[in-house]
């Protein structure tokens, strides 16, 4: 989530789009696996670039860290940035008593314009401490390109937890989170409906917020649209997370802190050629935690059916039938609906009935919200009579506590008739003949004989060996036939990584269709930065992948420096120059019309297609 101006606030979420300012609702995490090739891609490119360039720039190594001033149990962040050129071994975290550094990854940027390389390598170092105190990192040393180069030390305080820093100054004015709870004294299970409400002027939303709950229960964490409120002559965006929590232990508890991890903007945070803030950083909220009193359910007039259940509930039932024979079943179907914790209700009034052959139930819960607090649950059973004398269905009834009237409640659906018919006669008892004992002096048959068969029995065709089956010799070859398509798939990737060319243009025809789309939304919505931005960002992508550049370094220039010396259509020129044109006014006239944006989209996408289909190389590849 992302605020950047008043009044008129927008919403944005973690990432990086090619402007640099921080991605609109969309959180994007890269695996490692993606992470790595990239640096791979960018380590040869710079390799390339450092051989083969003239014109690049005398080689640098700074160390700088991002927050001088840290509490304890936070972060800095350690940069140790390498431009012109490579180190010989890869940086190791510096060794410094009382500090904790380690690495958290690297990254690269390589940049040529107007005929001028430059390339940056950066590692960075999370840096933390255990004990306050004033600490030195010293200067440290690399080897590049022969050179031995050396970075000035740094200054880092560390204050007590909850001391006010500089940067915590910065983020109090530019959001703090509150919690609140619907009232502070509630009965053990009984639901307490709460919120963590986020207020900010500027702000990533890193991750949801988290709640520590010592001695309750929490449910579903649902987050509400954002809305926008004014505290003391300032405009925050508010961001409402809503939740419900249930006490499983009585007493006076503290629920809570909560806390939430949300990205600022830095100190000295640069601002790009849109407005946009580029530099940020990351800062964990705290919300108070609030004491919440608990109180044990009376023990005076507790029914005797009561199994725990709180809240507040009705009951209904039904009969598959009301006329059966002695033996056969019922269907009994109950259902219990109301305002609690639905899903864990029971039923245990069937349990104590007589001439009744009760079986478990089959449970069904149906919840009319979005946090499953309200709705029904159905019990179905099935019952035996046992007795013809039966006559009725004992009532069922369900008891619970209401937290609103402070008193046990009963809901009872009263006896049901019923018709029982006796079964049929009961079957006469099997005589039992008994074999008189043969004599000792009779001859026993002889074991070696076997009776005759008399029926031949069932009779089957042999079937014919599997080896002689068509589908058995044909089942053969499927793991000849995978393995020939996992190799020919392998050959069909290997021969695209090796064709850098080729990937970079699937990528940006991949990228270009998915901004056709968005510029059509950003009309529609009438958010001309966003739009003219977008506009911007898919011209470089199709202009870098045309000429051979990395898209960073495409400029309006590019249209005299290198299409029209390419023999580049003049209509097409002539209407990217216009755009480029569009694009540059943006920042000083920001506001358009809904219909001038959805006119100016089809005029991009065209110009986009033509970029597509034309045939251009870098000059500076003769």
């Amino acid at each position: 989530m992302d605020w950047d101006h008043e009044p008129s606030v927008s919403c944005r979420r973690y990432g990086v789009p090619p402007s640099g300012g921080p991605d609109r609702l969309k959180p994007e995490l890269q695996t490692g696996g993606s992470w790595k090739a990239s640096c791979f891609v960018a380590l040869l490119i710079l390799l390339t670039v450092s051989q083969f360039s003239s014109t690049a720039l005398a080689s640098t190594f700074t160390a700088s860290l991002d927050r001088s001033t840290i509490g304890v149990n936070e972060s800095a962040t350690l940069l140790l940035k390498f431009e012109g050129g490579l180190p010989a071994d890869v940086p190791a975290a510096p060794n410094v008593p009382g500090l904790s550094i380690a690495s958290i990854g690297q990254s690269s940027q390589f940049n040529f314009i107007n005929g001028q390389s430059s390339s940056i390598l950066s590692y960075n170092f999370l840096v933390r401490a255990a004990q306050p105190g004033d600490y030195t990192i010293p200067a440290l040393s690399a080897m590049v390109d022969g050179k031995t180069l050396t970075s000035q030390p740094l200054k880092l305080r560390v204050l007590k937890s909850g001391a006010p820093t500089a940067e915590s100054e910065i983020i109090g004015k530019n959001a703090f989170l509150k919690l609140v709870a619907a009232k502070n004294e509630v009965y053990l299970g009984e639901v307490l409906p709460l919120e963590i409400r986020l207020y900010a002027r500027q702000g990533n939303l890193r991750q949801q917020p988290q709640l520590s709950q010592d001695g309750f229960t929490v449910g579903k964490m649902i987050q509400q649209p954002v809305a926008k409120t004014l505290i003391n002559n300032q405009y925050y965006s508010l961001l409402i997370f809503k939740t419900f929590v249930i006490p499983v232990k009585t007493g006076r508890l503290l629920l809570g802190p909560a806390t939430m991890l949300l990205a600022v903007p830095h100190p000295n945070a640069r601002v790009s050629v849109f407005g946009e803030i580029v530099d940020w950083m990351d800062a964990t909220l705290t919300a108070d935690a609030l004491t919440i009193e608990v109180n044990p359910l009376p023990t005076n007039n507790v029914p005797s059916d009561f199994n725990g259940a709180v809240g507040s509930y009705s009951l209904n039932l039904a009969l598959s039938t009301n006329a059966v024979t002695v033996g056969d079943p019922i269907t009994l179907t109950v259902q219990i609906g109301g305002n609690g914790p639905i899903e864990s209700l029971t039923l245990s009034s069937l349990d104590t009935w007589r001439d009744f052959k009760v079986y478990p139930p089959i449970t069904k819960v149906e919840t009319t919200d979005q946090f499953g607090l309200g709705g029904t649950k159905t019990f179905e059973q099935a019952i035996i009579p046992e007795n013809a004398d039966t006559k009725e269905l004992p009532p069922v009834s369900f008891s619970f506590f209401d937290p609103e009237q402070k008193s046990y409640r009963t809901v009872t659906h009263p006896a049901t008739p019923i018709i029982v018919r006796p079964g049929p006669a009961t079957p006469a008892q099997p005589t039992i003949v008994v074999t008189p004992t043969p004599s000792a002096n009779e001859p026993k048959p002889a074991a070696d004989i076997v009776h005759i068969k008399s029926r031949l029995g069932t009779l089957a065709q042999i079937r014919a060996p599997l080896i002689q089956q068509t589908w058995f010799v044909a089942l053969q070859g499927l793991p000849l036939l995978a393995w020939l398509s996992v190799l020919l798939w392998r050959k069909r990737e290997e021969s695209l990584a090796n064709n850098l060319r080729l990937h970079r243009q699937r990528k940006v025809a991949e990228i270009i269709r998915g901004g056709r789309a968005e510029l059509r939304r950003l009309a529609a919505a009438n958010q001309a930065e966003e739009f003219f931005a977008t506009t911007f960002r898919l011209l470089q992508e199709q202009l870098g992948e045309r000429l051979d550049l990395p898209a960073s370094a495409i400029t309006e220039a590019v249209v005299e420096e290198r299409l029209r010396p390419c023999g580049a259509p003049e209509e097409t020129l002539t209407a990217l120059e216009e755009i480029f044109q569009r694009c540059n006014q943006a920042r000083y006239a920001p506001q358009r019309s809904s219909q001038e944006l959805a006119s100016l989209a089809p005029n991009v996408e065209s110009v986009l297609r033509q970029l597509q289909r034309l045939n251009l190389s870098n000059p500076n590849d003769e």
